[in-house]
């Protein structure tokens, strides 16, 4: 019988992973399993040096920094799907690297066509950040009335940074010519910075519009990647769950047997699943510039973020009293899914930007997002 080949609709995303994605996942969570298994995680955030440079210097060799930027450019010339593969991996081991804040850079720079700075950024020679507050949602674009921003994740160690002025103005600043101060975070893996800069410092690189749109996409960007990242969490949390219930007895019986168990288990999965999706159609507009952009990373904000929230939640319930302990790495991920709950909008407002970008009867949001 003859085999009938099924046309393909160019409408239709592929949402498939490539051979090359398949490459990159294995080679990322090769570097991580040798570099950043959770104890070593865990004492990096007991220690005074919360980022792990060394494995962001080793992560930017293998073209991490810059996967979305032209070869030409400085980039490894792929694309944000592979960058949102990266970011995956990230997640599902929690490391301690500047992997978010540096794409949101890029993404700012890239917008722009910059040829100053992103070279070095896209290659790995330096680092840089947005300096935004990390809550910020796309559509948000808090200026630094006074000289000041709070809340800015990976700008702890990042190089350059990219501030919007009162004026609306997007400059770039030296590290030396901010005053960054580390602030307490709840993801003492991801730590967090305010920054003081001085009225009109830095190089300008675009104001108005320009310099709005710029940020836009570099938000929506990020939430591409955190929507990725929390999937990767997820992911990571459902296995050690399924583990620990498959050699955890009670009663001369593995706990996994029991009916009740099974069925929360499963309904992760089904959950991790449907965001998955979410999460990769988000990627894939984010790799070919798609109309649908927008929609997509508010859906996948919107579904992926309670996901592994509540998938980190069921890891330390299911693991019982070692799952409340320090020693254990459940806290590690409970941590960085609610704080990345909380990222770039959180939740709720991108659900309410989602009913206004499909005209849907939503809950109401004061500043809509447009």
């Amino acid at each position: 019988m003859s085999q009938q080949t099924v046309p393909v609709d160019p409408a239709i995303p592929d949402l498939l992973e490539s051979d090359v994605e398949r490459d990159l996942r294995a080679t990322v969570r090769n570097l991580l399993d040798k570099r950043a298994a959770w104890p070593d995680v865990l004492a990096r955030t007991e220690s005074d040096e919360l980022v792990d440079t060394a494995l962001w210097a080793a992560l930017c060799e293998i073209g991490c920094a810059g996967l979305a930027v032209p070869v030409e450019a400085g980039g490894a010339g792929a694309s944000w799907a592979e960058a949102a593969v990266v970011a995956e991996e990230l997640g599902r081991a929690v490391a301690p690297v500047p992997f978010l804040g540096h794409a949101m850079a890029v993404a700012a720079l890239s917008h722009l066509g910059d040829t100053e700075l992103l070279p070095a950024l896209a290659a790995g020679e330096r680092s840089g950040a947005l300096a935004v507050p990390f809550a910020t949602a796309p559509g948000q674009f808090p200026r630094s009335l006074d000289g000041t921003v709070l809340g800015i994740a990976d700008a702890v160690t990042a190089e350059v940074l990219l501030v919007l002025d009162a004026a609306g103005s997007l400059r770039v600043l030296e590290a030396t010519e901010v005053e960054r101060t580390p602030v307490v975070s709840l993801d003492m893996t991801r730590p967090l910075t305010d920054l003081r800069v001085e009225p009109g410092a830095g190089r300008l690189l675009a104001d108005g519009p320009a310099a709005a749109a710029a940020v836009e996409h570099a938000l929506r960007i990020g939430a591409v990647l955190l929507a990725a990242e929390q999937i990767g969490v997820a992911g990571r949390v459902l296995e050690m769950t399924v583990e620990y219930l498959n050699t955890r007895r009670q009663f001369a019986r593995l706990i996994g047997s029991y009916q009740g168990l099974k069925h929360r288990v499963a309904d992760l999965w089904v959950a991790l699943t449907q965001a998955r999706a979410v999460a990769r159609y988000a990627a894939v507009c984010a790799a070919t510039d798609a109309s649908d952009l927008p929609v997509a990373a508010a859906l996948a904000q919107a579904r992926c973020s309670p996901v592994a929230q509540h998938a980190a939640e069921e890891c330390v319930q299911l693991h019982g009293g070692i799952g409340f302990t320090w020693e254990h790495p459940a806290h590690l991920y409970l941590k960085r899914a609610v704080s990345a709950g909380i990222a770039l909008g959180g939740p709720d407002r991108h659900r309410a930007a989602l009913a206004d970008l499909l005209d849907l009867p939503g809950p109401t949001d004061p500043a809509p997002m447009r």
